[in-house]
C-alpha cells in the first residue's frame, strides 16, 4: 500500500484497493474529510462514489449499533395517569373579591 502521508500521487486503482485498510485507520470513518485524500476524490469519481458508498454504509450501521433511548417504565406513566387523574376529579379553588 502507498504510505497516505507520502507525497506520492495515487492511481485510482491503488487508492480503491487500499480502502478497506484506510477505512479502518480513519478518524470516524470519514475518509472524505481527510485533506490527503482530496485530490484523489476530485480526481477520481468512481472512488469518490464509493467512499460516499462506504461512510454511508459505515453510519447507518453505527446508528444501528447505537443504544437505543429507553422508554419510561409503566411506573412513571401510571404515576402521570393518577396525577392527571386527580387533577381533574377535585375542582380548583378560586378565591374572587367582589367589591
Amino acid at each position: 500500500m502507498i504510505d497516505p502521508h507520502s507525497d506520492r500521487a495515487w492511481t485510482c486503482k491503488e487508492f480503491e484497493q487500499a480502502l478497506p485498510e484506510l477505512f479502518e485507520r480513519a478518524q470516524g470513518g470519514k475518509l472524505s474529510a481527510d485533506p490527503r485524500f482530496a485530490v484523489i476524490l476530485r480526481d477520481c469519481p468512481q472512488a469518490a462514489e464509493l467512499v460516499r458508498d462506504l461512510e454511508y454504509i459505515a453510519e447507518t450501521a453505527r446508528m444501528l449499533l447505537e443504544p437505543e433511548i429507553e422508554a419510561p417504565s409503566s411506573d412513571v406513566w401510571s404515576a402521570i395517569q393518577s396525577k392527571l387523574s386527580s387533577d381533574t376529579e377535585a375542582p380548583a379553588k378560586v378565591d374572587i373579591k367582589l367589591n
